[in-house]
């Protein structure tokens, strides 16, 4: 069960500004983030609600982050696992080993949900196929 006590709020601040300032300086996903993100400080301040919802507990997110990715055209399972990659990465970064723990476990869940919702969508004569987790 989460719970606030498993991190502080700005634990979750710090890896959610880590991880994205990667994801904006990355050959592959930058471009694809930067195009998409219009304001990034309004976008990092979400993603950081988002993440403080699922590993504190604090229900402060509300959105609906799988009918956005659906509707983008051009992802790809390699581009959810270079997305998993820098997330884990930058999770060992972390002085909290339960949170990054905690939160690449859900990384791996929230991407395989991800990539399900956009095979249907994008790929609707085809069976979704599992994201390959290394």
């Amino acid at each position: 069960m989460l719970t606030p006590d498993l991190c502080t709020e700005e634990e979750v601040r710090t890896l959610v500004h880590a991880f994205y300032a990667k994801v904006r300086k990355d050959d592959v996903l930058g471009p694809i983030f930067n195009t998409q993100v219009h304001d990034w400080d309004e976008h990092l301040l979400t993603l950081t609600s988002f993440w403080s919802s699922i590993l504190r507990a604090t229900g402060s997110y509300t959105g609906t982050p799988m009918q956005k990715h659906a509707a983008m055209p051009h992802l790809d399972e390699a581009l959810f696992q270079r997305w998993l990659s820098l997330f884990l990465e930058t999770t060992k970064e972390q002085p909290n080993e339960a949170m990054g723990q905690r939160a690449y476990t859900t990384a791996q869940r929230i991407a395989q949900s991800l990539w399900y919702s956009w095979q249907m969508k994008n790929e609707p004569g085809s069976m979704p196929k599992d994201l390959r987790l290394d």
